[in-house]
């Protein structure tokens, strides 16, 4: 899965604001921490309030808090507020002007739906929560590991 910099950065934002609990986080702090640019983590903060992942505080003690709390805030959610290109394998099936497969390919469609609902569900049951615990669910934890490397042993 290729990650873009934006959706990088407003998932370190948020798992920092995650770990920071209620409390508002500056944006100049939020920067220095997570070593970003400022300019370009506004941007994303703006983004991020726009699509109510965040909430902003204005004064002496103001900053950037998560809007809900961190259980009930899906890497998936962050995923499709930041990067537009994430789209279904259902919505790039059939592009305009263009057959469904067919032959030996009859049976490509479904390898990609089944490549976008496995990436989904991985991105969708892992909240911001799980990511500050440490706490991957378990599904997630199993593709994560490597597998298992299978020797020949020969005599």
């Amino acid at each position: 899965m290729y990650v873009t910099a934006r959706t990088n950065y407003a998932m370190r934002a948020l798992l920092a604001m995650a770990a920071a609990g209620p409390e508002p986080i500056s944006a100049p702090a939020l920067a220095e921490a997570e070593q970003m640019p400022f300019t370009f983590l506004q941007t994303i903060l703006g983004e991020l309030r726009r699509s109510r992942l965040v909430v902003s505080q204005r004064g002496h003690d103001g900053g950037y808090r998560l809007a809900r709390p961190a259980t009930q805030i899906t890497v998936g959610e962050v995923v499709r507020a930041m990067d537009t290109t994430f789209v279904s394998a259902d919505d790039t099936a059939h592009p305009p002007g263009q057959r469904p497969a067919s032959g030996a390919a009859a049976h490509l469609e479904q390898l990609w739906r089944a490549a976008d609902t496995a990436l989904r569900r991985v991105l969708d049951e892992t909240t911001l929560d799980d990511l500050t615990q440490g706490r991957l669910p378990a599904h997630v934890r199993a593709l994560a590991d490597p597998a298992p490397q299978t020797t020949i042993q020969i005599d």
